[in-house]
């Protein structure tokens, strides 16, 4: 492993070690979050909100997919971090190894299944008459492209976990580039004056799945260069010697929050659209918008997981939980700056999606619900992070489990019951904020076993 590497992790000063690692990784959520305003703000130039209502929709489903890439990127990152820390780095080859080519399993297994079972799926998700064309055209594209999505979302976190922070950036935004020149031609018949192929929401997801294979070709780039100790290599693929149960054990409860993720939108869709397809789009609108605001918090807390990974390997605690504090510091300052300028343009913002009134006026409103949580919503992120680059899988697993669906799911009956769409609208945030209270009670649990060296009650040996 680089000299320079090693220093980051072990004697860097804490602000240069976080921003080393953090920075690199919002730059990268901002770009994913641009390319899902672009992609949305192009199917909304078909002028169709049937179209932008069926993107919604299944969205979620889409999902699924990267929630897979999660169970070997975030547990295989985890793992190859505290690896590393414990200086075996044989053991990060084997890893990578096994992330990959079960990566390409599972997708091809998912997207045999999505496939097959098409139509009871769209009605499951809450589509309309209006929506459910739209919708199969998407999901089928997204399904044949199923591999590339698991793969780029794993090797995403994997390179990361390594200490390459810029290597993932640049993987990433290639891929997002390629999406965003690649929107306007697939979706729009023409766009300033160039022929398009006008294939609509279809197009978006053909756009989608290509910029995917264009990110790992990148990675793939980097592993095979001296700058890395992952491989693709077949010969290190195995099983054995804990890799399975260590990537699934962090991994199964970190995809958990996006399966989790996914089954509270579908959930969503479908009491939404009761209320009309107004509204289901509004939502979508007011998600893709305040994306921005959440992602640049968890990319900051994603960047530091391989840094509490690391130390926690290393037994470094005192830095560990330095780097912790530093960083929750800067996703509430963050949180604060981003919900003052989300309130204050918040019709520019939401009008820049679609030009529809009835859209805008309740995609408003639907904004500025979702940003009450947004102050102190990073701070969960550092938690949940933390506890997975420590390897605390039921710790991460009891958070996620909690936010989507302990929690949410009773906010999103109870508050349609007696508030209807209002309260559907305020379900997330409301959900979001007794799940930080949450975080912060499991990390003090967590925290009081670290001091005493104990058996932690939510992970394994500390």
């Amino acid at each position: 492993m680089e000299e320079e590497k090693i220093a980051l992790f072990e004697t860097a000063p804490i602000p240069k070690a976080v921003m080393s690692l953090a920075v690199p990784t919002v730059l990268s959520m901002i770009v994913t979050v641009l390319y899902n305003m672009v992609d949305t703000f192009f199917v909304g130039q078909t002028g169709d909100p049937n179209q932008m209502a069926a993107v919604s929709i299944v969205t979620p489903v889409f999902l699924f997919f990267m929630a897979a890439g999660n169970i070997f990127g975030i547990g295989g990152s985890s793992f190859v971090s505290r690896s590393l820390g414990e200086k075996k780095y044989d053991r990060a080859k084997h890893i990578s190894s096994f992330c990959l080519y079960a990566g390409i399993i599972t997708g091809i297994l998912g997207a045999m299944l999505m496939l097959a079972c098409m139509t009871p799926l769209l009605h499951a998700v809450g589509t309309s008459p209006n929506t459910f064309g739209f919708s199969r055209s998407y999901l089928t594209w997204i399904a044949i492209g199923g591999p590339a999505i698991v793969v780029s979302t794993a090797f995403t976190n994997l390179i990361r976990g390594e200490g390459a922070a810029k290597a993932s950036m640049v993987g990433m935004m290639a891929g997002t580039l390629a999406n965003i020149i690649l929107d306007p031609l697939f979706i729009l018949d023409r766009f300033w004056g160039i022929p398009g192929l006008g294939m609509g929401v279809s197009g978006a997801a053909i756009a989608t799945v290509l910029g995917n294979i264009v990110s790992i070709i990148v990675y793939i780039a980097h592993i095979i260069s001296k700058r890395s100790v992952l491989s693709i290599r077949l010969q290190y693929f195995t099983v054995h010697n804990g890799i399975l149960r260590e990537v699934v054990s962090v991994g199964l409860p970190a995809s958990a929050v996006g399966i989790l993720m996914s089954l509270s939108n579908i959930l969503m869709n479908n009491m939404l659209v009761t209320y009309g397809d107004i509204p289901v789009a509004s939502m979508g609108i007011a998600m893709k918008a305040n994306m921005l605001a959440i992602f640049v918090q968890m990319g900051l807390a994603m960047g530091i997981q391989p840094l509490v990974g690391y130390n926690y390997g290393a037994e470094n605690y005192q830095r560990m939980k330095a780097i912790m504090k530093f960083t929750a510091i800067c996703v509430f300052v963050s949180g604060v700056i981003l919900t003052t300028v989300y309130f204050i343009y918040s019709r520019p913002i939401v009008s820049f999606f679609i030009s529809d009134e009835a859209v805008i006026a309740m995609g408003i409103t639907t904004l500025h619900a979702l940003m009450c949580s947004t102050p102190l919503i990073g701070i969960m992120f550092v938690l949940s992070f933390s506890f997975q680059g420590m390897g605390k899988g039921k710790a991460a697993f009891i958070l996620a489990v909690s936010r989507q669906g302990f929690i949410f799911l009773p906010c999103v009956f109870l508050l349609n019951k007696f508030f209807h769409l209002r309260g559907l609208i305020y379900s997330q945030p409301i959900a979001d904020l007794v799940s930080i209270v949450m975080s912060l009670v499991m990390f003090l649990w967590i925290n009081r076993a670290l001091k005493a060296g104990e058996v932690s009650p939510l992970g394994y040996n500390v």
